[in-house]
């Protein structure tokens, strides 16, 4: 029975690690920004409406500082 518990308890707190993990984002084609489709990998219930908001320079892709703007605000997951 002990080592279920532990066995248990080693498994819960995994499982709330990876709830906390930050979500890593690719930049896949090295343009230090992020295109809808590299954050699509990432969040794939992103919609191009939140998407266009995030995007406050119109340039079609999200900088670090638009997208970490965006998680602050609660638009895309952090």
């Amino acid at each position: 029975m002990k080592k279920f518990l532990l066995t248990l308890s080693a498994i819960s707190a995994f499982a709330v690690a990876q709830a906390h993990a930050e979500t890593v984002v690719a930049d896949t084609d090295g343009n230090g920004e992020f295109s809808m489709e590299e954050l699509l990998v990432a969040f794939p219930e992103l919609t191009e409406e939140v998407f266009k908001a995030a995007d406050v320079d119109a340039n079609g892709a999200l900088s670090a500082d638009e997208l970490k703007a965006a998680q602050e605000a609660g638009n895309i997951p952090a």
